[in-house]
């Protein structure tokens, strides 16, 4: 069984992990946690979560990530005192998410229109004479509003998933 400071420095840990996904120092628990123990009292109660198997350090000179064991515990300590509630910051994370995907959705339904209404611009405009370049302009002209317009959608539909 863990230690009541050893609960605290988990559910900071895994909260700053599930934040940032990327390894969490002691220095970062000390200042984000609200611990009252030194980084170095910190780093013996990770050593000792590590031996218990709740976090893992990716190498040596890294902050430490949950586990599984780490994670179920997390989830038992949050959900053990109000049941059927995830907390706020899961509940704002998952939203955001949503969003995301809800966004990166319609911007994908955009780009298949646009990409459909070229297919069927170049099926149905044929080219009758070599010369005749009015002709040409009825492909090229929809065609360059259509290629700015998917250009667009691919960039935003780009920046959203680096920012996902």
């Amino acid at each position: 069984m863990i230690t009541e400071r050893q609960e605290k420095i988990l559910h900071s840990l895994i909260k700053e992990y599930i934040d940032s996904a990327e390894p969490i120092s002691s220095d970062l628990l000390k200042k984000r946690g609200s611990l009252d123990v030194s980084p170095a009292t910190i780093r013996n109660e990770l050593q000792e979560l590590t031996e218990l198997g709740y976090i893992v350090q990716p190498h040596t000179s890294a902050g430490r990530i949950p586990t599984e064991k780490g994670y179920k515990f997390f989830i038992e300590i949050t959900f053990s005192e109000d049941a059927g509630q995830f907390p706020d910051f899961i509940s704002l994370k998952i939203e955001a998410a949503k969003q995301k995907i809800e966004k990166e959705l319609k911007l994908a339904q955009e780009l298949t229109k646009s990409l459909a209404e070229i297919s069927s611009t170049l099926s149905y405009t044929k080219i009758q004479s070599k010369d005749n370049i009015f002709e040409m302009l009825k492909i090229i002209g929809p065609s360059r509003t259509t290629y700015d317009k998917n250009i667009d959608v691919i960039n935003k539909l780009l920046k959203e998933f680096e920012n996902f």
